[in-house]
């Protein structure tokens, strides 16, 4: 795809207007023909954020005048699964540490057997939609726990057999690709998707909009009970690493909420830049790029740092850009140079692969531009960047943007991924420093 193509892709799929026109013409089409506020929603036995989700389904179908289908979905799109070994490794371990914020129970260190993910599809297969949630629960808490008996008790009053189960998997499946979507553990609500625990406040928030809240339903479905204060002044200190890229919309928005951890909490902040997925040779579906795009776009406005004139720095830009990123780091600005270049890309529209852009930049940062640009188009950045992505691979995680939290030591690391997860790093940190 070229630069022109890919950046006016990104900025549409990221612009609040059309998001808002989308949102009105779907919603005078569903008034026109008459439907319900009907909800789809994805579920995946075998995955972990899918436990999660499920738990929340009843008490959004109490809070909200909606009509919410389930559907019970198969095997991901492989092309949409990066390093699949790491991923499942990562999602087993991500939901284990966020489960008890939620008050739900997760302690599974490896998937369930296949016989046992088999009688869950079936016994999903045979339930009917108003009893899904319910049974639902039951059958992946059993799953999860490796209750075998438990599983066996339910298929001797729900089954399908293994044809039936196949053909619900394929419509599933099929159902949700139609839809834009790649996982489980989603939400599809009137041309949007929202994925997991994580987006769920999303679809409550528009449905809320469009005043279908019951008046007596509480605030929130699904909201993680966070123990960390804002700020956290101490002396003893946590090594905070980063590991952004310059292609990621989610490391963008980040950025604001990383500075803002470093004022607020006692952290020595250790930025480690890594090439974008797309330079290190991993393809992204345009489907799974629109979702990213556009759910980075609200995570964004949701956050305060929006998205706006957007212009990739794919190839030759980032390379250029990244080329000065070790001497301006061994002076103390690495982080700030990084924070401008996103800001550029993601806000500006600027080329930061302009030599110009470059020198103003650098200038702002208040460093000496004749000294920062004998290092331009130099080569030591890749053995810096290698380094780096060897060192996050090694926490399980491979996109971005990626963190790392050590003492001060070094020791005792605590790997997170995501921007989602920002709240679980200070979780994390508050826990280390007040104990």
């Amino acid at each position: 795809m070229s630069a022109k193509i890919r950046n006016q892709v990104m900025k549409t799929f990221s612009s609040y207007k059309i998001l808002k026109d989308v949102r009105k013409k779907a919603e005078a089409a569903r008034q026109d023909e008459n439907r319900p506020h009907e909800i789809l929603y994805f579920h995946k036995v075998d995955d972990p954020y899918s436990h999660l989700t499920i738990h929340s389904i009843e008490k959004l179908k109490s809070s909200f005048d909606i009509i919410l289908k389930p559907i019970l979905v198969g095997e991901e799109n492989l092309e949409a699964v990066h390093e699949p070994s790491l991923y499942n490794t990562y999602c087993l371990q991500d939901v284990k540490r966020i489960a008890p914020f939620y008050n739900i129970d997760f302690t599974a260190d490896k998937s369930p057997a296949k016989d046992m993910i088999e009688i869950a599809n079936s016994i999903l297969t045979s339930v009917n939609a108003e009893d899904f949630g319910e049974i639902a629960i039951q059958v992946s808490c059993a799953l999860w726990s490796g209750d075998a008996a438990a599983l066996d008790e339910l298929s001797s009053t729900y089954y399908a057999t293994k044809a039936e189960v196949k053909e619900n998997l394929k419509q599933g499946n099929k159902t949700r690709n139609a839809k834009g979507y790649y996982f489980g553990s989603a939400f599809y609500y009137e041309k949007e998707l929202y994925w997991g625990v994580d987006r769920l406040p999303y679809l409550e928030k528009r449905l809320v909009e469009l005043g279908v809240k019951h008046p007596q339903a509480s605030n929130y479905v699904c909201a993680p009970e966070l123990k960390a204060p804002r700020q956290l002044k101490l002396d003893k200190k946590v090594n905070l690493y980063y590991y952004p890229s310059l292609n990621s919309p989610y490391t963008f928005v980040s950025t604001k909420r990383v500075r803002q951890i470093r004022e607020d909490y006692p952290v020595h902040l250790i930025t480690k830049p890594v090439l974008p997925m797309l330079m290190r040779m991993m393809n992204i579906p345009n489907y799974k790029a629109k979702y990213i795009i556009s759910d980075a776009a609200r995570e964004g406005r949701k956050h305060g740092h929006e998205m706006k004139s957007v212009y990739s720095p794919i190839g030759k830009p980032a390379r250029k850009s990244y080329s000065l990123f070790p001497v301006i780091n061994d002076a103390g600005k690495g982080f700030e140079y990084i924070e401008g270049l996103l800001k550029a890309s993601f806000q500006d529209g600027i080329n930061i692969g302009d030599e110009k852009f470059l020198e103003n930049l650098v200038t702002e940062l208040e460093l000496d531009w004749s000294i920062i640009k004998k290092d331009l188009n130099t080569k030591h950045w890749k053995t810096v960047l290698n380094d780096n992505v060897e060192d996050m691979y090694s926490g399980n995680c491979w996109g971005v943007p990626s963190f790392k939290i050590t003492d001060e030591d070094g020791g005792n690391p605590f790997y997170v991924w995501g921007q989602d997860r920002m709240w679980l790093l200070k979780e994390e940190i508050f826990k280390r420093l007040e104990s």
